[in-house]
């Protein structure tokens, strides 16, 4: 069998080889809202949905579970979040207990899950999503809590191979809150070996006798959590980030865990490498503050680019999301591979053509289209949307000739929006730049200068068989009156744009209208 072209359907093979020819596979991602998810938490969400993609094409049924790790502990305030008085006060609580500080969701973690569950919708992303304090809350996990406490020796011995210090012989895989004040510094002990168990907590001292069966408030400690779960789902893959990953991590203890507890055998499994904005030092870190969301990403990547950012690279690889010019150059690279898909651009290596194919379609949001969609160039739309000064009615009559279906129109008002958002936020200030109405006071011109845009303006008022044509009127016209080149293409950015320099001026007169440039011209 040939190995296939694309890391996802290679890792859905590697699925069904190691977890049998099934009818139905499950396949498992997860995060803990505890601060702004970011793109770089966005890349496990993707990763498994790419490989969902790749089990469905080889006609598996699949379910896709993402879950909340809401009943996680409160532990630190991140950064640059709004009343942190208050949120100082929840620490060592539950996530899901602790109440939204931008005051629009029921709690701080659900304020996250809600931006997340409407962000991954425009990139085609449909998760079953999975509530873990919900879970833990009705008592789902009764019997793998109890499991975990009759195997507390066989996990030990598994955690202990991996730490500096042994865990103290009193210790249990266990935790929870306390019921009278929520706080998590709890101690357990008396287990009886069945469903019953004994609570204090340290902070409020108040002690009780908990039925597992039947206590919201208890829950299991990461590192068995995580195990647990696998079995409990059923999950067939899930990947890890490069922390989980480590000889020691929380995926190697896990594998033996499940394992030995609950005779359930690990999921395939992948690691995920970190992702960088370019420009900015070390991993995106929520706690940090220093967090790019996929919203950020989709404000200047449409959606398709968005996903392609991802399609296109090895979850292992560890790959930095740009905001500065680099962004022309991917768009570029990505309609280079749509017109490979359709067949509009020659890719004379075989196998390069079959990965870019794949590539483009694992792209899409949707099913690809049946013709190429038209692709307005976002080097060009800068120009555009800005000579129409963000108005993008005008730029739909400035392209209407090349719009022929109701998505090119569709695709043309989501670069345009992607262009200006790029434009207001990370262009370089090169990029940017008004169409004068009139001729600013800041501009000064002597007799010259003057009769050389004079001489534009008449040119202007006659046919232009070409950009080209005009290009080379413009140097006639500097050697005629003598006139150093750079000079003139300097006053004539001047008047046009109140810049020293700008896009290609031929190309960019014609762009913004023989008619208009030639009466500002008039009026040097």
């Amino acid at each position: 069998m040939d190995i296939p072209v694309h890391w996802a359907d290679q890792v859905a093979r590697k699925i069904i080889s190691e977890k049998g020819d099934k009818e139905k596979y499950v396949c498992a991602s997860g995060i803990t809202p505890s601060g702004v998810v970011h793109i770089g938490n966005f890349r496990e969400i993707i990763t498994v949905e790419l490989v969902v993609r790749a089990l469905k094409k080889l006609g598996k049924e699949v379910r896709f579970i993402y879950s909340w790790d809401d009943y996680d502990v409160f532990r630190k305030v991140p950064k640059g979040m709004p009343k942190p008085e208050v949120l100082q006060s929840y620490l060592r609580k539950a996530i899901v207990n602790v109440p939204d500080p931008f005051d629009t969701e029921e709690s701080y973690a659900r304020h996250f899950e809600v931006e997340v569950e409407k962000a991954i919708k425009q990139v085609g992303v449909f998760p079953e999503f999975l509530y873990q304090a919900q879970k833990y809350k009705n008592c789902e996990y009764a019997k793998g809590i109890k499991l975990a406490l009759q195997n507390t020796s066989k996990i030990k011995v598994i955690l202990d191979e991996f730490r500096k210090e042994p865990l103290d012989e009193n210790w249990l895989p266990i935790s929870g809150y306390c019921p009278e004040c929520g706080d998590d510094r709890v101690e357990f002990s008396n287990y009886d070996g069945e469903y019953n168990i004994h609570m204090k907590c340290t902070e409020c001292n108040k002690e009780v006798d908990v039925n597992i069966k039947e206590a919201p408030f208890i829950k299991l400690p990461w590192r068995v959590d995580w195990p647990m779960r696998w079995q409990h789902e059923q999950v067939d893959f899930e990947p890890g980030g490069k922390d989980h990953s480590t000889v020691g991590g929380s995926f190697s203890t896990g594998k033996e865990i499940v394992k030995e507890v609950y005779s359930f055998s690990a999921p395939t499994y992948s690691m995920y490498d970190f992702v960088r904005v370019k420009g900015a030092g070390g991993k995106i870190s929520s706690s940090l503050g220093n967090v790019i969301t996929l919203n950020e990403v989709l404000d200047v990547y449409e959606p398709a680019i968005t996903r392609y950012l991802f399609a296109g690279t090895r979850p292992n690889t560890e790959f930095a999301i740009s905001f500065d010019l680099d962004v022309l150059k991917i768009y570029e690279d990505f309609d280079k591979t749509e017109r490979i898909f359709y067949d509009n651009e020659l890719e004379s290596n075989d196998k390069v053509r079959a990965k870019q194919k794949r590539i483009y379609e694992l792209s899409c949001v949707n099913e690809p289209l049946k013709q190429m969609p038209f692709q307005p160039s976002l080097r060009h739309l800068t120009s555009i949307v800005q000579i129409c000064e963000n108005d993008l009615e005008k730029v739909k009559e400035f392209f209407s000739e090349e719009l022929k279906t109701e998505e090119d129109v569709k695709r043309l008002e989501l670069r345009a929006n992607c262009a200006i958002n790029w434009l207001s936020k990370y262009a370089p200030d090169d990029f940017k730049f008004t169409v004068q109405k009139e001729v600013s006071d800041t501009v000064s011109l002597d007799d010259k200068q003057k009769q050389a845009l004079h001489k534009v303006s008449i040119l202007l008022e006659g046919e232009i068989s070409d950009e080209v044509w005009l290009h080379e009127r413009f140097y006639e016209i500097c050697q005629e009156l003598e006139i150093p080149v750079g000079e003139f293409f300097k006053v004539a950015y001047n008047v046009l744009i109140n810049k020293d320099k700008g896009p290609k001026l031929a190309s960019f007169i014609i762009t913004i209208g023989k008619k208009k440039v030639s009466e500002l011209y008039k009026k040097v």
